[in-house]
């Protein structure tokens, strides 16, 4: 595959057709057209069609694409044909949740440790993990080859967790405090909001009260 520049936009639809494929393959449905997955996307077999030539086509006009074929080589796009070691900074109510939340194992992710500053939380099982203190953190994600982190702590402490993090060879931070993290290219970042998606979601509401009267 030709080495591009691919759009955040087209980046960010690639886990949707992932996972409406995996649906469709666990349907048996062996192949489909880029008309009949608009229809239950509810994205253009344009788009859909474009979305796909950034990454080679995969398909044959006027035969559509191989589910199992297309299911697998998206995957391999977003990296989920390899395993990928994790940790949770934070053993508040949002990283336990994460932690047991078990599709993330399905699809290759693998929780390895736990960390949190608050001495009362150490020693507590998470599913199979024990929450560690946070002086435990770097000697851990060397020795268990750990390349994503997940921070579930206040803002205030976020910054200096992620610095730690970068000097132990972290490759990406799933980053759910509410404050921008400035690290090396080599590091990447994905920054979860959950206030910002819930005021989408109050904006769509207005929205449409607002278009129809309501």
């Amino acid at each position: 595959m030709e080495n591009k520049e691919i759009s955040q936009a087209v980046i960010s639809r690639l886990p949707r057709y992932f996972r409406y494929l995996g649906e469709l393959k666990d349907e048996g449905i062996e192949r489909i057209s880029s008309q009949e997955l608009s229809d239950i996307m509810k994205v253009t077999a344009s788009q859909i069609r474009q979305d796909f030539n950034n990454f080679g086509g995969f398909g044959q006009q006027g035969y559509g694409y191989k589910v199992e074929y297309l299911y697998e080589e998206i995957g391999k796009i977003l990296g989920l044909d390899k395993k990928h070691n994790l940790i949770i900074v934070g053993a508040g109510n949002l990283g336990q949740a994460l932690a047991n939340y078990v599709n993330f194992e399905r699809r290759g992710f693998l929780f390895k440790g736990m960390f949190d500053q608050n001495p009362a939380l150490h020693g507590m099982k998470i599913r199979n993990m024990e929450v560690r203190p946070m002086e435990e953190m770097a000697a851990f994600v060397k020795e268990n080859d750990i390349d994503i982190a997940v921070l579930t702590i206040p803002k205030t402490g976020a910054v200096g967790v992620a610095e730690q993090l970068v000097k132990e060879g972290i490759k990406g931070i799933w980053n759910f405090a509410h404050v921008d993290l400035n690290v090396p290219k080599t590091v990447q970042v994905e920054n979860v909001h959950l206030s910002d998606s819930l005021m989408k979601l109050t904006y769509n509401i207005n929205r449409y009260e607002s278009e129809n009267d309501i």
